[in-house]
């Protein structure tokens, strides 16, 4: 049996052990697991893949919104545009009775009436309604206004006289009717 002979420390010296190489060094987990190379490899894919998911939902965002703003622009800038085409016609009657040479005065209140029935056809479409209270109707000073108050024969807070008609639009009021109103009489 030879020996081969193996260079000893000097005396004093730490004794060598063994380096563990990736060839000799201990199997950490079984065949078939991930190394922790791959695991991290992997996360930092899933990071990445969060990462576009998140600025492909930012810009989405960003275009949402630019696109709503251009929208609301555009609503205010042409809103009236429906309104206006439902307007033009009665502009051309009025237009029409005014280049009018031969008008007699029934004729042009012919078409005043006519001109008068197509605005208001406009604002039934528009769903415009009159508030136009009658005598006696009660006072209601969220379509009502009141200017001026005088002794009737009428319960005290009640409409005796429209001065001029108000209207609203749906249920929001554009403009309230100017009314007289009844007020309590003096004893």
């Amino acid at each position: 049996m030879s020996e081969t002979a193996q260079p000893r420390a000097p005396a004093g010296a730490p004794a060598e052990t063994p380096s563990a190489s990736p060839e000799t060094a201990p199997a950490a987990a079984a065949p078939g697991t991930p190394t922790t190379e791959q695991l991290l490899a992997e996360a930092e894919a899933r990071v990445q893949a969060q990462r576009d998911a998140w600025l492909r939902a930012l810009a989405d965002t960003e275009n949402v919104r630019k696109r709503a703003e251009s929208d609301v622009a555009s609503a205010h800038r042409f809103g009236a545009e429906r309104l206006v085409g439902m307007l033009l016609p009665v502009m051309d009657s009025l237009e029409a009775a005014l280049a009018s040479q031969v008008a007699s005065a029934e004729s042009l209140r012919s078409g005043v009436e006519l001109t008068l029935k197509q605005l208001k056809g406009m604002f039934e479409k528009t769903s415009v309604t009159e508030i136009n209270p009658s005598g006696g109707e009660k006072f209601d000073p969220h379509r009502h206004q009141a200017m001026a108050a005088v002794e009737a024969d009428a319960d005290p807070n009640t409409v005796v006289a429209v001065m001029q008609k108000g209207y609203a639009l749906h249920d929001r009021v554009l403009r309230p009717a100017l009314v007289s109103v009844a007020k309590a009489r003096g004893g």
